[in-house]
């Protein structure tokens, strides 16, 4: 593969790691060039991380692309990392080749949102991080893969356990305190694809279906039977939904 080859860069959720892309990207077409961080507080990626905030792990992808020579970039990002890659591509627009939001959205926190994540927050500094995994995975799954899909929440729920309690206290926080973003989907001079499971309580499908109108270039995968967790929950569908996306970004 050449370093000209056209570039995917796959952004983990919050309390995940890039290990969550491992199997999802394992087929992948060679003709592209695939790369997975583990974002600052996350994964290995866990010294001297100062800013937890949404700007500032925009500002950390757009320095390790820098540092790998990647002018322009395929973002497919899950849940928080949608967050990130919105930031990203508010500030840096012009590196910006396409945008997959994968179970994510650009709208803010609801003051119930917020509440909960507050709630969390006073969760995790009583009981800590491990006892707050216990019962944070298993929900993202639609209720049908719950029982089939043990070994996937197991992977998570390790993840999880092992990202730092002043991690998950500041992404919380990060997460609650980030702005409307639905303006870069607006003004997004690149494709757009959401991918969206209609029993996903972290991302209600409600919340999202009107976001799908605000891109120029929009595309869609809407899943049944799938919660937040589509590339556990449904590899297949997903994987052939970015690969073809990738081949209209870079055709």
């Amino acid at each position: 593969m050449s370093t000209s080859s056209p570039v995917i860069l796959f952004l983990h959720g919050f309390a995940e790691s890039r290990e969550v892309w491992t199997e999802f990207t394992r087929e992948f077409p060679d003709q592209y060039r695939l790369l997975t961080l583990n974002l600052p507080g996350h994964g290995t990626n866990v010294h001297d991380i100062r800013d937890y905030s949404i700007e500032a792990q925009a500002r950390y992808v757009a320095g390790q692309l820098r540092q790998k020579n990647v002018p322009r970039v395929l973002l497919v990002c899950h849940s928080m990392g949608g967050y990130v890659a919105l930031a990203f591509a508010e500030r840096y627009p012009e590196m910006v080749a396409g945008l997959v939001l994968f179970h994510s959205t650009a709208l803010p926190d609801t003051e119930e949102k917020k509440g909960n994540r507050d709630k969390n927050i006073d969760f995790v500094r009583r009981h800590g991080v491990a006892r707050f995994m216990e019962s944070f995975i298993r929900p993202l799954f639609a209720p049908a893969n719950r029982e089939r899909m043990l070994e996937p929440q197991q992977l998570l729920e390790d993840i999880g356990r092992s990202t730092p309690e002043a991690t998950v206290i500041g992404m919380l926080e990060a997460m609650k305190n980030r702005p409307d973003r639905t303006n870069v989907l607006r003004e997004a001079a690149f494709p757009v694809l959401f991918i969206a499971g209609k029993e996903d309580v972290a991302v209600p499908i409600d919340s999202l279906l009107p976001q799908l109108l605000l891109p120029a270039q929009s595309h869609a995968l809407l899943l049944d039977n799938v919660g937040h967790l589509g590339y556990f929950e449904a590899p297949d569908l997903t994987r052939r939904a970015v690969v073809d996306f990738a081949g209209v970004v870079f055709e």
